[in-house]
């Protein structure tokens, strides 16, 4: 169990241990940067509590485990945000199935992904099934931001902090994938996520031309520079290209102070996006407004 999981090994002992000693909680919230393996982890943990055969991991043989293996154990649930929230209606769909009895296991578990998406009806009414789920019932909650959860759903849960994967690992993953970073600066701009780093594959050669672009920015031509943005700035990837940005900043204002300058126009295009501003205006005030500081 988890031979495949890199990072967080702590967790993984910690989970391991209440398989053994039969010390499993009704209600579980995984918290941390997104992509760090917390599903994965959660999804094997699972699989082993499932498990008709092992205690203290799974046997990946019993109808059980065959049947988790192809998503088809009737005693185990996925729930995920219906567009951009968990809504209400879905948590009490939960509620209706949590009082029918497991199937194949002795157990039944529900996984609520990016949890910390559930509206505060959603939560309020999820409140009810943490506090008297019925003794077979296990549910874990997912989510990257542990304020946006009410008090009272994280008194009711055992809460498990998952840790960044630290640079040296993730640098690991990526050579053992063939991939060689050009740039090792690009680390940082994981945050930590496998996820991230998994992506890089496809995405190094556009992180490079963002960072020779800011780094030449103060000889580079406005035209060009807006010009080349339309291939660098992807909106389904806006929040690591300017998380990545301001990496980039950080590390030439080492030479350069006015750089450090550009961080707070970074940060003020992310609130315009998050605002529904207009993405092509955003993306070319913010280049031109870097280019009128870099002098």
């Amino acid at each position: 169990m988890f031979e495949q999981i890199i990072g967080n090994q702590k967790i993984q002992e910690q989970l391991k241990k209440s398989l053994e000693s039969n010390k499993i909680s009704h209600s579980y919230l995984f918290v941390g940067t997104e992509g760090i393996g917390k599903k994965q982890i959660a999804k094997e943990f699972s699989k082993a509590i499932l498990c008709l055969e092992e205690k203290s991991s799974y046997c990946n043989k019993c109808k059980s485990c065959i049947e988790f293996d192809t998503q088809n154990n009737p005693d185990f649930q996925i729930i995920s945000p219906e567009g951009n929230t968990i809504k209400i209606e879905q948590i009490r769909e939960l509620q209706k199935k949590v009082f029918e009895k497991p199937i194949i296991s002795s157990k039944k578990i529900y996984i609520i992904d990016d949890s910390d998406k559930m509206t505060k009806e959603a939560q309020n009414c999820l409140l009810k099934t943490l506090e008297e789920p019925p003794e077979y019932v296990i549910i874990i909650l997912i989510g990257t931001n542990e304020n946006a959860f009410l008090s009272t759903i994280k008194s009711r849960c055992t809460i498990i902090h998952f840790q960044d994967i630290p640079e040296l690992e993730l640098k690991k993953l990526l050579e053992d994938k063939g991939i060689k970073l050009q740039n090792e600066g690009i680390l940082k701009a994981f945050g930590g996520s496998i996820g991230k780093a998994m992506l890089m594959q496809d995405k190094q050669e556009k992180y490079e031309q963002l960072y020779n672009m800011i780094a030449n920015i103060k000889n580079e031509d406005i035209i060009e520079i807006l010009k080349n943005a339309q291939v660098i700035f992807s909106k389904d990837e806006i929040d690591n290209i300017l998380q990545y940005m301001n990496i980039i900043l950080l590390e030439l204002a080492k030479q350069e102070y006015q750089f450090a300058d550009c961080i707070e126009i970074v940060e003020n295009t992310k609130k315009r996006l998050q605002s529904n501003a207009n993405y092509d205006m955003s993306i070319d005030n913010m280049l031109l407004q870097i280019k009128a500081k870099i002098k």
